[in-house]
């Protein structure tokens, strides 16, 4: 039996003020369920869940929801809330119960009220199956200030207030950017129970292997957005990707090589043209033929060897549309392979110590001190819960020995100048086409490495940065990431990681992206805790 489809897109057309077109004509639809929605950076995910959510208008078409929607954008819609129960929007029935309880009989409190009688007993229930019952597992805890928690606290606030609502449709950008393991548990336990049907922009693989269909956004040269669904999971997307990209770079293969041919068949049929030309004015000159006898055969054979020509030439074109044709199906999947001997650190040198560096992180944690040292090319990746100090135990590696640290926030540029100018700036004894041909190596290849840096995409933003870092002089011998995959589509992440396999220096680096710590060869692993930290190797 089929199911009927809660959101129906018919001829969605939306293009930007500044005339950019997202999408034009598109058609999909969404039934109950787990929807994960992928595409690279810039393919229209956000815009999409916006035009759904109805924040956004259509230039064109429609879209059809069956019940309520809930969203949960990347930048959580908090602000301008100062507690808990102010950022879950339950703030004002809370008030109204208080003043039913105290005698009130006035209607407007029992409109406001509505259905809602349990509502804290319902909300409290939903915060912790969301993982943070530890935090906020109390009614008084729902009036604690809101900028206390941190950003995964306020990304699982932000999803359970949505649910406070009992929406049909669920739609969540990004969710799992900036949450720690157990709140990405979380997480998962949660859409799992959920019931309607869920929508996921996401290039998390681990939360996309829970989804039960993957729905691609992809433009081709410049084209808007057009949808393809999968039916399955993130590995089953990733195996029918690869069996069609085989099958495309095939193609691409036998139809270059018809080019070939046809390039080849087209030389030996000018030459053929011309030795008869040649021929023929050689029997006109010597007068083996009557006059207007030759003059006739000329212009025969000149009529003759034009179509002749003019066939092959046809053959060439056909053949390089077939070849154009094919090369679109196969998709950019270009690694970064850099050569970058002069950040090699030798296996016994003491890189880095930072000494006992005090992590009480205004007095949460008392007494606490940690010690981290780092030997040779080692690659440690540092781990812990949102809020236990991995970021203030960066800063202070940072600053104890010289290294190239990349942020979250990805301050490094002056977003005004290009990423030549960016990489100029910090190797100005290297000769500039010197560093075209490097950054060329980080794919930022011609006119695309005059790119003022402000216009680059997050995945492009990342590569530049990069660039910056491991090509500055002196080239730095310690390579200090803080979640540097947060935002990146899959494509950009790949270069990432294959831009890291390149570095030669010692690497420590933030994530919650497992498949990213895999990639990236982590040697040694350090977990904060409470009490200070442990480490092992892997």
């Amino acid at each position: 039996m089929s199911v009927s489809p809660s959101v129906v897109i018919t001829d969605l057309t939306f293009t930007w003020p500044d005339g950019r077109p997202v999408f034009d004509g598109l058609d999909a639809s969404f039934t109950p369920g787990r929807t994960g929605l992928v595409g690279t950076n810039g393919a229209g995910k956000s815009t999409l869940l916006q035009l759904i959510t109805g924040r956004l208008a259509p230039s064109r078409g429609s879209i059809r929801v069956t019940g309520t929607t809930g969203y949960v954008p990347q930048q959580t819609a908090t602000r301008g809330a100062d507690t808990v129960a102010a950022g879950l929007g339950i703030d004002t029935v809370r008030a109204a119960l208080a003043r039913v309880e105290n005698g009130s009989t006035d209607p407007d409190d029992f409109t406001v009220i509505g259905v809602d009688w349990d509502i804290e007993e319902r909300t409290l229930a939903l915060l912790d199956a969301a993982g943070l019952g530890d935090s906020i597992g109390s009614a008084g805890d729902l009036d604690r200030p809101l900028d206390t928690l941190s950003g995964g606290e306020s990304t699982l606030l932000a999803l359970v207030g949505q649910l406070i609502r009992r929406p049909s449709v669920l739609l969540l950008d990004e969710p799992t950017n900036n949450l720690d393991g157990r709140a990405r548990a979380a997480l998962a336990r949660t859409l799992d129970a959920f019931t309607g049907t869920v929508i996921v922009a996401s290039h998390d693989p681990d939360l996309l292997d829970r989804m039960d269909e993957i729905a691609e956004i992809r433009s081709v040269r410049e084209s808007p957005g057009r949808i393809r669904s999968f039916g399955g999971n993130w590995t089953h997307y990733r195996a029918v990707l690869d069996a069609e990209q085989d099958a495309a770079r095939a193609s691409v293969r036998t139809a270059e090589q018809d080019v070939r041919k046809q390039q080849r068949d087209l030389v030996e049929a000018r030459t053929t043209v011309a030795r008869r030309r040649r021929m023929g004015d050689k029997a006109s000159r010597e007068k083996r033929v009557p006059k207007i006898v030759a003059n006739n055969l000329k212009s025969s054979a000149q009529v003759s060897a034009g179509k002749y020509r003019l066939g092959h030439e046809q053959r060439v074109d056909e053949a390089k549309a077939r070849a154009e044709e094919a090369n679109e199906r196969v998709r950019d999947d270009t690694e970064i392979v850099v050569d970058l001997p002069d950040t090699a650190v030798h296996s016994t040198r003491l890189v880095a110590e930072t000494g006992d560096t005090a992590l009480d992180l205004d007095g949460r944690y008392p007494g606490r001190s940690v010690n981290l040292t780092i030997v040779g090319p080692e690659r440690i990746a540092l781990m812990g819960d949102n809020g236990i100090g991995k970021t203030t135990l960066l800063r202070a590696l940072t600053s104890s020995v010289p290294s190239a640290y990349l942020p979250q926030s990805l301050d490094v540029f002056d977003d005004t100048e290009s990423v030549v100018e960016n990489v100029r700036r910090v190797a100005p004894d290297t000769p500039i086409t010197d560093i075209r041909i490097r950054l060329a190596r980080f794919l930022f290849r011609g006119r695309r490495a005059d790119a003022v840096v402000s216009t680059l995409s997050g995945g492009e933003r990342v590569r530049a940065a990069l660039a910056m870092l491991l090509l500055s002089d002196p080239a730095p011998q310690l390579l200090i990431l803080d979640e540097p995959t947060n935002n990146l589509d899959v494509a950009s992440k790949e270069h990432l990681s294959s831009a890291l396999l390149s570095y030669r220096g010692a690497l420590v680096v933030v994530s919650h992206d497992e498949s990213f710590l895999d990639r990236v060869g982590i040697t040694r692993r350090v977990e904060l805790t409470a009490d200070g930290a442990r480490s092992w190797n892997t």
